[in-house]
């Protein structure tokens, strides 16, 4: 069955995702790391609503955790047909002459290497010079890797900037074997990776510095990641999205 794999799709922009392409008709693989529970419940919830789903673990850093998630994929039956790279880490705010070694390449770890190894992976099943069908993969970025993240997040941010650049060069890669890759940089949107920083409030901390004057939802990014995975979007392809209120 025609299936779409959503990284870290467990908790915030990833759940909300799942639970729309769901409703869309898509069989939805959703990916966790730790939170089987969560996870799980994303399931049920599109279960219960009608729609088709598993979960599938994996620390997608771990190159043997991302082959196992994709060979689940295939002992499935599921044709991939789309991938929302959303999986990603960041840890407590500092500045850069606070961080060490371990927390930098664990960051790039996920966030770099880990998309990486899953763009490899779905291109092999969609690609049209593997005997695939084409497809499309979203990469979720983020607002960050514009503005830098001073006093914060400077390794996060790095770290999306080179999904920025994975996502152009990977588009001109593939373009003529059927698959579009897009990216979407979410601003400061309500989910609990701000408390994985340190800070749970975050969001409304700098909400009045926004244009918009207001935090955003994961379901408004969900509308943008199906619309770059749908029809709608067929001659779109290299392209990244601003989500950030304005900002």
């Amino acid at each position: 069955m025609d299936t779409i794999l959503i990284t870290g799709a467990s908790r915030g922009i990833g759940r909300a995702t799942a639970l729309l392409l769901a409703a869309g008709g898509h069989q939805i693989a959703v990916n966790y790391r730790q939170r089987a529970d969560a996870a799980e419940q994303v399931v049920d919830a599109i279960t219960a609503a009608g729609g088709k789903a598993f979960s599938v673990a994996a620390d997608i850093s771990e190159e043997a955790q991302v082959e196992h998630m994709f060979a689940v994929l295939d002992q499935r039956g599921a044709r991939l047909t789309g991938l929302v790279n959303n999986a990603g880490i960041l840890f407590r705010q500092g500045r850069v002459e606070t961080l060490d070694a371990a927390r930098i390449n664990r960051t790039f770890a996920t966030n770099v290497t880990g998309t990486f190894l899953c763009c490899r992976e779905a291109i092999k099943r969609m690609g049209t010079h593997c005997g695939g069908q084409g497809g499309a993969i979203v990469n979720v970025s983020s607002a960050a890797s514009r503005v830098g993240a001073p006093g914060e997040y400077v390794d996060y941010a790095a770290s999306k900037g080179a999904m920025d650049t994975l996502t152009k060069g990977l588009s001109l890669e593939v373009a003529a074997q059927g698959i579009r890759v897009n990216g979407v940089r979410p601003g400061f949107i309500y989910t609990e990776m701000h408390a994985d920083g340190g800070e749970a409030g975050r969001v409304d901390r700098i909400a009045p510095a926004i244009p918009m004057q207001r935090g955003g939802q994961p379901e408004e990014i969900a509308r943008i990641i199906a619309w770059l995975l749908s029809d709608e979007a067929s001659y779109v392809t290299g392209s990244i999205i601003d989500a950030a209120g304005g900002r």
